[in-house]
Parts: structure tokens; C-alpha cells; sequence
């Protein structure tokens, strides 16, 4: 039973990623019956507390999470191209942010503020790399990662004397609906991101972006606020998340495996349509949680094994399939009418 419960509120949550894609493919609204479903799967993932289990809960609370973490990175490397591996600089930096404030503000307060720290982060982080491409600007923002963690390590030591420090704990529910309102706020976000003009520039700068400036879009200027964008539900989601923890440090607040797990959910869905990365996320990370209890000293091995795998014979992720299977059961016909 628990088990179904999980399946339903993932199918729930993949719906929803692709009804942003069925809304973004129209100009208008003229069926009833999707938002009407919509709005049902939204009610079943907000009373999962009521009638599901507490792990239920919390195993959704992580899927919710990752989720928010792959397409706040799809957001800006998916139509730009440019691969960051910064993710887990603003993870933590939302963690360390609850953890210094958490005692003296409200969780809303330290959330919002941990995104706030990790967007400016992120505006100066990309004002500094974003001219750069390629290799180069996927090696800065790593490197970051480590620059930040060693830093607060040393800050620890030095000025604390220990390696890291405690963090408020509040209720899982709590934790719970504050991530599933920042999935539907990066939701709406992304929504309206992709409908704009800014959207357009977006893939003009990803398809050639000598083109784009040379048509007057101011490029760095774009790259930079999307990419701070996205940073800001990066640090949001660090920031709630922290407080499920009771003690945290630089090398579990910035573990460097936050920064590929984003990709790989993203690669494992497929970037082609917007709620590939979602169910890359949904399943990527019930896949974790089955590993993590069955192999708990293989699961990383087994995700190497299965990008390897996706890379190899699915390059357009589940998506990409599920496409081609479409085009073919409909006469081979466009997969995308």
C-alpha cells in the first residue's frame, strides 16, 4: 500500500511537469479536462500528510527536492547549453544559511533568505564566468563548489573550533509542504520564463549565440539572470531541506554529488520536453532510495552504470522514447503534434 502511494503521487508530479509542457505547445486553453486533472493531481500530492505514511512523506519530500534541483538546472543549461556543476555551491549555501539563522528567524524568512544569498552568488559568479564556455565554465563552477567548501571548513575550524554546527529541526510536514510550494512556484516560473521573449533568447543564445548578440539580445545579461534564477530555488530548496538534518558540515552541506545528480536526472528524462527532467528526477530518485536499501554501498556505482546506459542507447533520455514510440504508433507521423 505504501508502495502504490508513492507510485500515485509520482504519477501525479509527472503529470504535472507535463501539463506545463501541454500548456507551453498551446496558445489557448480550450479543453476543460486537463486543468480539471491537474488540479486533482495537485490535491493528491498536497493531502499525501493526511493519508499517507510519515515515510511516505518524507521519501516525497526528497523527490520534491530533486525535482526542484533538475529543473532549476534545466532552467539555464537546457536551452543555453552551458553545463554547471555549480548546483551544489547553492545547495549548501541555502544549508549554511539555515544553520546560521535558523535560530533567530522564522523558516520562511531563512528560506527566502537562503535563496536571496545564493542568487547574488550566482549574479557574481556568472558575472565573472559566464563569458566563458564549454570545459572551462563546467570546471569553474565546480571548482566553486570546492572553493566554498574549503573555505567554511576553514572558517569552522578557525573561528568555531569545530567542523560544522547544528541546525533547528522542525516537522516533516512543514518541510514537506514548504518544498512542494517551491515546486509549484519554479513550476509557474519556468512557465512563464519559456512564454516570454527572454525564452526565445534563451534558445537563440543556445543555438548560436554570436547570432543572438549580433540581433541586439543582450546575452550576458540574460545568461547571468537565468542562471541566478535558478540559483535562487537551488538555495530555497537547501535552506528547508538543512532542517531535516541535525548537524551538518562543508562536506555534507557541499557534497559534490549534488552537482551531478541534477545532470544525470536531467540526461536519464530527457531535456526535449519540459517534464523529461521531472520524471528523471521522480524516477532517479525512488531509484536512489531503493538502492540506497538494497545496495547501500553500490548506489553510486549503479547510476554510473545507468547514464552510461542512457548515454549509449537512449542519448534523447526517456523522453526521446517515449516520442519515437508515439511517432511510430501514430504512422510515423511528427511525435510532437
Amino acid at each position: 500500500m505504501q508502495t502504490l502511494i508513492i507510485i500515485i503521487n509520482i504519477v501525479a508530479l509527472v503529470f504535472t511537469g507535463w501539463f506545463i509542457d501541454w500548456a507551453l505547445r498551446r496558445d489557448k486553453n480550450k479543453k476543460l479536462l486537463m486543468p480539471g486533472i491537474l488540479a486533482l493531481a495537485l490535491i493528491i500530492v498536497a493531502a499525501l500528510p493526511f493519508y499517507g505514511s510519515t515515510y511516505s512523506m518524507i521519501l516525497m519530500t526528497s523527490i520534491l527536492m530533486y525535482i526542484i534541483l533538475t529543473v532549476s538546472w534545466t532552467l539555464f543549461s537546457g536551452p543555453t547549453g552551458y553545463i554547471s556543476l555549480a548546483p551544489a555551491a547553492f545547495f549548501g549555501v541555502g544549508i549554511y544559511t539555515s544553520a546560521f539563522l535558523g535560530k533567530q528567524y522564522p523558516i520562511i524568512s531563512v528560506v527566502i533568505i537562503g535563496g536571496l544569498v545564493s542568487f547574488c552568488l550566482a549574479v557574481l559568479v556568472g558575472a565573472l564566468t559566464l563569458r566563458l564556455r564549454g570545459i572551462y565554465f563546467a570546471i569553474f563552477t565546480f571548482g566553486l563548489v570546492q572553493l566554498i567548501s574549503a573555505f567554511l571548513l576553514w572558517y569552522e575550524i578557525k573561528f568555531t573550533g569545530t567542523r560544522g554546527r547544528f541546525v533547528v529541526v522542525i516537522d516533516n510536514q512543514t518541510i514537506f509542504y514548504i518544498m512542494f510550494a517551491l515546486f509549484i512556484l519554479l513550476l509557474i516560473t519556468s512557465y512563464f520564463i519559456r512564454r516570454s521573449k527572454y525564452g526565445l533568447a534563451l534558445q537563440s543564445i543556445g543555438q548560436y549565440e554570436e547570432a543572438a548578440a549580433h540581433m541586439g539580445i543582450n546575452v550576458t545579461a540574460i545568461k547571468i539572470m537565468t542562471f541566478a534564477i535558478s540559483a535562487l530555488f537551488m538555495g530555497m530548496a537547501g535552506s528547508i531541506m538543512a532542517t531535516r538534518w541535525t548537524y551538518i558540515d562543508p562536506y555534507s552541506a557541499f557534497d559534490s554529488f549534488i552537482s551531478f545528480l541534477p545532470v544525470l536526472m536531467a540526461i536519464f528524462g530527457g531535456m526535449s520536453r519540459f517534464y523529461g527532467p521531472v520524471l528523471g528526477a521522480c524516477l532517479f530518485a525512488y531509484l536512489e532510495e531503493l538502492l540506497l536499501t538494497q545496495f547501500p554501498y553500490y548506489y553510486k556505482l549503479s547510476f554510473g552504470i545507468v547514464l552510461v546506459a542512457v548515454i549509449l542507447y537512449l542519448p534523447q533520455g526517456i523522453v526521446g522514447l517515449l516520442d519515437k514510440l508515439r511517432g511510430r504508433i501514430s504512422g510515423g507521423g511528427s511525435a510532437y503534434s
